[in-house]
């Protein structure tokens, strides 16, 4: 007879594992896109829109994959997702036209509805105290963009772009399978089958009309929408901006994305422990001081002065901007595990609808920012106009989170709950 802390673990495991394996599904065009891209012709926006289309679906399907988790458990929903998505990925690989390719990558896109499945199945298995740490963990499956990074450039070279999806596929239905033998009906789901009760649709969607969740979920499209929107676009900026081969620009990236990635575990031992609206602080603080450095492109000027011209000039080598990058990652990647503590302390019971929705719009920030830097690029002529859209973004969330507290003040002298 299996121990329910064994249940725990192995459930917490698997969500891990499954969700690792949907991160690198979703993320796969960061790669196979710049194939796709020389093959077609394609301009920097079309690019974007490219990368993003697997973004949007993954986005938009997270509410409700979340109210169908609290409504019949995670299991069952996990399972039949990653089905759906296998199914999906090898059907990619036959694309040939760029509406065909948007039209696949809409369908593979389900795969980033996983965490609105696996954050809602993890939580109803752990006590209040340990949500950060186990949410945070759960979290860390972030790190599959890094997997891309690394085996996709690998296949590529091996066999051409077509066998990624081929591949990935097959590596989604064998996951599906152990994942079904390796989990169990969450305790709450047991309760309700009991009980014959459910929640209500209403009662589900009830807390999506305080403010403060949108508030959360613009928190969450910086730290979440901008750590997948970076690792779309990041070997790309490697390409064009220091020459690199992709192999090259991909490894590189994954100083970006596998930190990022893991310390998400952290982040959430750390936002129990501390709290997490003081780990948020230092996310955008920390954040914002690496945007700033970042979003000022290659500039050369020449100063007349008195004895003879002055030659200046400012710009970011590979490693310098590389470290930049790794410490952003790091900040998000603490961010993505302290918005949703914030969220578990304030909807314990709605962590499906509320956390899908927050998932939403994160997700929604890994959409549309792409398709932003994409169009940025063209329009400024400025590559580094993706981190100055980040920069004002962070700018924002910092804004109106001190705004929140100000109003908290007055309204009490409760701090650290917010």
């Amino acid at each position: 007879m299996l121990t329910q802390t064994h249940k725990q673990w192995s459930v917490l495991t698997m969500n891990t594992v499954a969700f690792a394996c949907n991160f690198a599904v979703w993320t796969m065009f960061s790669i196979i896109g710049l194939k796709i891209k020389d093959e077609l012709g394609l301009s920097d926006t079309e690019f974007g829109v490219l990368v993003a289309t697997p973004i949007l679906t993954g986005s938009i399907t997270r509410l409700p994959l979340g109210i169908l988790t609290d409504r019949f458990g995670g299991r069952i929903v996990f399972f039949v997702q990653m089905i759906l998505v296998a199914s999906a990925t090898y059907g990619l690989a036959f694309a040939t036209e760029y509406w065909q390719y948007l039209v696949a990558g809409l369908f593979v896109g389900l795969a980033g509805g996983s965490f609105a499945i696996g954050i809602a199945y993890t939580s109803a298995w752990f006590e209040k105290e340990r949500q950060g740490t186990v949410m945070g963990i759960f979290g860390a499956g972030n790190a599959g963009a890094a997997i891309t990074n690394l085996v996709a450039p690998m296949i590529v070279v091996a066999a051409g772009w077509q066998m990624v999806p081929k591949v990935y596929s097959i590596a989604m239905l064998i996951m599906a399978i152990v994942f079904w033998f390796f989990t169990y009906n969450d305790p709450m789901q047991e309760e309700r089958k009991r009980s014959g009760t459910h929640k209500k649709l209403a009662d589900q969607l009830a807390p999506l009309k305080e403010l403060r969740v949108w508030r959360f979920g613009l928190y969450y499209y910086f730290v979440f929408g901008g750590f997948v929107a970076l690792a779309l676009w990041l070997p790309k900026y490697y390409v064009g901006e220091y020459g690199l081969d992709l192999q090259t620009a991909s490894f590189i990236t994954i100083l970006f994305t596998l930190p990022s990635g893991l310390v998400r575990a952290l982040g959430g031992y750390v936002s129990d422990k501390a709290g997490a609206r003081m780990v948020n602080w230092w996310v955008f603080w920390i954040s914002a001081g690496c945007l700033f450095i970042l979003s000022y492109p290659q500039t050369s000027f020449i100063i007349h002065g008195m004895k003879g011209d002055m030659a200046f000039d400012i710009s970011l080598g590979v490693w310098p901007f590389t470290m930049l990058i790794f410490v952003v990652g790091i900040a998000m990647g603490f961010g993505k595990a302290s918005v949703y503590r914030i969220l578990h302390d304030y909807y314990p019971d709605n962590m499906g609808s509320v956390g899908g929705m927050v998932g939403v719009l994160g997700g929604l920030g890994g959409f549309t920012l792409p398709i932003l830097f994409g169009l940025l690029s063209d329009f400024t002529n400025i590559r580094t106009s993706c981190f100055m859209l980040l920069f004002g973004l962070v700018g924002v969330c910092m804004l109106w989170m001190n705004y929140s507290i100000l109003q908290l003040r007055k309204e009490s002298d409760l701090l650290g709950v917010g």
